[in-house]
């Protein structure tokens, strides 16, 4: 569009844009007006598109983040579960050994280092957030708890867990092994 109040350093160039009639000014040629229409959707469309392009990247980092703090939280969990067999054996080999043996000068210091070792492997255990599942005398829960068999029983309610055959155990918030159990059901 062209300004008439617009003057240049040219004199000759200003005679001529003075000559031009006031309504070829004024009106803009309607293309222009397409044009510029076509453009501002374009930006809008391209606005919106970074809008998407922020928003997807701000949850990519989001999920990164949290992936990254379960990995840290929950990096040792292979390890852990390759160790309860070994808590498993030497609490195996503690309740092996007889009452009579236990009393044996012979037998005090292996039953002693014995004892230490479970000690220590617990005390690792707690530094790294794995627990013990509780199970005899609650509820089956199926999350916690894997019923193994049933055991007739009127002393407690059916579903009650009667016996802990394999202990269970949890890091952190999340299941390592599940404790396996004998479930009361009612007498026939």
């Amino acid at each position: 569009m062209i300004d008439p109040e617009q003057t240049t350093q040219d004199p000759e160039r200003d005679a001529e844009l003075a000559s031009v009639p006031a309504d070829l000014i004024d009106d803009a040629p309607p293309a222009h007006d397409e044009e510029l229409a076509r453009v501002n959707q374009q930006l809008d469309a391209a606005r919106q598109d970074v809008l998407y392009a922020k928003a997807e990247t701000q949850n990519v980092r989001r999920r990164l983040e949290k992936d990254i703090a379960d990995a840290r939280t929950y990096a040792a969990t292979a390890f852990a579960r390759d160790i309860l067999s070994v808590s498993d054996n030497i609490a195996r080999a503690l309740e092996a050994i007889a009452p009579e043996l236990r009393a044996d000068d012979k037998f005090r210091n292996l039953v002693a280092g014995l004892e230490a070792t479970a000690r220590e492997i617990d005390k690792v255990f707690a530094s790294h957030g794995i627990t013990r599942i509780a199970a005899k005398g609650l509820p089956l829960d199926p999350h916690q708890h894997q019923a193994m068999i049933e055991v007739p029983s009127a002393d407690v309610e059916p579903g009650t867990v009667v016996q802990e055959l394999q202990a269970g155990y949890l890091i952190k918030d999340r299941l390592l092994r599940a404790a396996m159990v004998a479930v009361a059901k009612k007498p026939d």
